[in-house]
């Protein structure tokens, strides 16, 4: 059973590698595509949470408002910037 799956593991994970490394380098060229366009950049709106440690190992949590953060228009990361789609589904920032 350990043999055939690290047949199939041997085989196979260069294919899925090589699948991964061109997805993210045709993301990059359409995000770079964008940037000449001036569209590669979006904002989402972000809660910033406080977290304060209180006694008897309990914790506050407080809001400390809503920002606006920059992502990147794209399915992976870009130049330092997530992606918005990830940005949108996490958007608490928790301090």
């Amino acid at each position: 059973m350990i043999r055939r799956w690290l047949g199939w593991l041997v085989r196979y994970f260069p294919v899925l590698v090589s699948i991964v490394l061109l997805l993210y380098i045709a993301d990059w060229a359409v995000f770079e595509v964008r940037v000449a366009h001036g569209t590669a950049y979006s904002s989402v709106e972000v809660d910033q949470f406080l977290a304060t440690p209180l006694k008897g190992q309990k914790t506050e949590y407080d809001l400390m408002g809503t920002t606006q953060e920059t992502c990147s228009r794209s399915m992976f990361p870009q130049k330092w910037n997530p992606p918005c789609w990830w940005l949108r589904r996490h958007n608490s920032k928790w301090e």
